[in-house]
């Protein structure tokens, strides 16, 4: 399953937050271990920042997010690639 997740700081980013943002790296690369793939992106305009999660179920999913929410609001959708939503129609 694909999951976007758009967020925002709750406060904005300071050098103080660096420990905190390197314990999100490891557990990223510890969940990456166990097929969740993810690639965030820092971004400009209505949201601070972009993910896009590959992960079995939303569980797994949710147990990554669930790391963010300290510092970060955020809005996950779930999505479907191009070709298999068209075979829906």
């Amino acid at each position: 399953m694909i999951f976007i997740s758009l967020g925002k700081w709750k406060q904005a980013p300071t050098k103080d937050m660096r420990p905190q943002m390197d314990k999100f790296t490891q557990e990223m690369e510890k969940l990456a271990k166990q097929g969740i793939k993810i690639q965030t992106y820092w971004t400009l305009g209505r949201y601070d920042g972009v993910a896009i999660i590959e992960a079995p179920t939303e569980k797994d999913a949710m147990k990554l997010l669930l790391t963010w929410a300290p510092v970060l609001e955020l809005e996950t959708l779930t999505a479907i690639p191009r070709d298999e939503a068209i075979e829906l129609l």
